[in-house]
């Protein structure tokens, strides 16, 4: 992991602790809760682990926080500025793309923003999120192609799309040119305890 990886892996495991804690949870309720192992639960905690961006949801779900205070600093003002560059880096590509969350909105209701750079060839996958999850998504460069359950779309630069999220889907990059989109997901009732499974490629 490099540096920047490091430091948000020991920041998400100082508070996946911290809110364990706060609920007098052991290790292994939080483990049968979130439906992840309890191996994987130290590792988190210990900032030795790059958790996939479905084993975070399912934890920040459990932990009935959300994946925005999952991974970022608390703010007590009501205006939270994210700076180019800031955002949490939760998925990285194969090929160098890279999944950023740059600004989310608190539980139960929580809203996700998030600045994807695809290179060429990556691809990323997941599993049904929590049921009810909505996804929009603008391609602001490049082409990616969107596969929701057993459809698939080409989406060029300027064009943008409303789906379930709550069905499997991904996000590839086929051609030999970068592509960038914006994603927002809508995750309503969040902390109920009753995420789908979501695996990340």
């Amino acid at each position: 992991m490099d540096q920047g990886t490091t430091t948000l892996a020991a920041a998400i495991g100082a508070r996946v602790k911290q809110q364990r804690q706060f609920r007098r949870w052991t290790l292994d309720q939080l483990a049968e809760v979130a439906g992840v192992s309890r191996r994987m639960l130290v590792n988190v905690e210990q900032g030795a682990a790059n958790p996939s961006v479905g084993t975070l949801l399912r934890i920040s779900d459990a932990l009935g926080i959300g994946l925005p205070a999952l991974v970022e600093l608390p703010e007590t003002a009501s205006l939270k500025v994210t700076r180019y560059g800031e955002g949490a880096a939760l998925w990285i590509g194969e090929a160098g793309g890279r999944g950023v969350l740059v600004a989310g909105t608190a539980p139960p209701d929580v809203v996700e923003l998030w600045d994807w750079h695809l290179s060429p060839g990556d691809r990323h996958s997941s599993e049904a999120h929590t049921r009810g999850t909505k996804e929009l998504l603008q391609v602001q460069q490049g082409t990616i192609t969107l596969e929701v359950a057993e459809q698939s779309i080409t989406l060029e630069a300027g064009d943008a799309v409303s789906f379930p999220g709550d069905v499997a889907h991904a996000y590839a990059n086929p051609s030999a040119e970068p592509a960038r989109f914006s994603l927002t997901v809508f995750e309503p009732g969040v902390g109920s305890g009753h995420h789908s499974e979501v695996s990340d490629d």
